[in-house]
This record gives structure tokens, sequence and C-alpha cells, in this order.
């Protein structure tokens, strides 16, 4: 699995305000949303879940090559059986999860997977979080711009309810094509911001310098 820009920048956009003690990844794919949080914070429990075998064993490869392995740990299941059988709850939980559909699906199962909404249905996903999720905890999560509207109609459901959106676009003449969105099950008025990438080809902005140059080796 390739390392995206998206799971990078949720990883470097979620908020740490509260000082989770325990976090969990939905989809964890490489792991690099988890370990970014390692990397930021100073949480006791770092948790991923991620179904793919590949995936997974490269997950927990990342994990344990890392410098928080003693955090960090993924477990092969489901989010659907995580939250059937684990007891405890987390403080904050992060997901970049799939969203492609069936127009981008190529020759390459496992790819398909992890980019298709038939492995994590944004429905699956949000009640499972709405499972795990502790009563004063956060959840962060990226997904198209244009699903931004019926997401957060969905989390309503689940008694979910958004506090900060941030709109991504390529360049400042470009569609918004991302949202990162972080709900609470206490409602309140959503801070709405938006963050470019690049000014030109290769020629980032500040803001996103800013937000993400602590995991890059060149920036």
């Amino acid at each position: 699995m390739k390392i995206g820009t998206d799971g990078v920048l949720l990883g470097a956009w979620v908020s740490l305000d509260k000082s989770p003690q325990s976090i969990l990844d939905i989809g964890a794919g490489t792991g690099v949303i988890a370990l970014q949080l390692a990397q930021r914070s100073f949480s006791e429990i770092i948790d991923a879940v991620e179904i793919d075998s590949d995936a997974f064993e490269q997950c927990v490869e990342n994990f344990e090559a890392s410098d928080w392995g003693d955090r960090l740990f993924c477990y092969h299941a489901s989010v659907e059986e995580l939250a059937d059988e684990v007891e405890e709850q987390y403080d904050l939980i992060v997901s970049n999860p799939p969203f492609y559909t069936d127009e981008f699906k190529s020759d390459n199962a496992a790819r398909d997977q992890a980019r298709s909404t038939d492995a994590l249905p944004f429905n699956t996903l949000l009640k499972s979080v709405s499972l795990l999720l502790s009563e004063t905890g956060q959840f962060s999560v990226i997904i198209p711009r244009k699903e931004e509207a019926s997401f957060v109609e969905m989390a309503f459901a689940y008694g979910l309810y958004p506090i900060r959106i941030c709109r991504v676009k390529g360049t400042i003449t470009s569609e918004e094509k991302r949202s990162m969105l972080e709900f609470s099950f206490k409602k309140q008025p959503a801070i709405i911001d938006e963050l470019i990438i690049e000014i030109s080809r290769h020629q980032y902005t500040d803001a996103y310098i800013n937000l993400v140059k602590d995991f890059y080796l060149k920036m």
C-alpha cells in the first residue's frame, strides 16, 4: 500500500488538545496515521484495526520498526468484529476510510478493497465509532468533499456532531476535493476552515508545509 496525501493530512490535522490516552485507527493500511499520532502524542494506547492480510502484516512490521512499538498494536479484524469483542472505549478514533466506487476498480483486488466503499460502508464505520468512542471522545475522518453533507447527516443518527471541518483544495483555483471532519457526541457550532495544498506544481503553501513538515524528510 502506498502512503497517500489523505492519510498524512489527517494524521497531521487531528486535534490532540484533549490529550487522549487511548487512540484507535480504523482501516490502518500501512499504519501511517497511527504512527503520526504516536509521534505527536504521549497516548499510552494506540491501537489499529486492519482487515486485509497483507496490509495488516505491513502495518505490524512498521509498528515494530518504529520508536513507539511499545504503544502500538494492530488487530487483524473488521471494525465490526472489534466493536463486538472489545469492551474498552477510545478517547480518539481516526479513519481514512475507503471511498472509491465500482468505476475505479482495477485488476488489483487488494488495492480495490482499500479504495472501495464496499469494504467499509460509511454507515458501518459510523455505527462502530458510536460503540467504540468514549462519551467525551472525538472522531476524525477524511472523505470526499462531495460526500460531506450525507456523511454528516448519517452521523447525526448515531449522536455524532461535527465540531471541526477543513475542506481541502489542490490549488486556489481547483475544486474542494476532500473534507476532514471532527465529530463529538456534544453538539456545538462547527469551526470551518479551508486548506490549499499547492501554489503551483510542487510549490506548496505555507499552511500545508506547516501542517505536514514534521512527517517528511524533505519539505
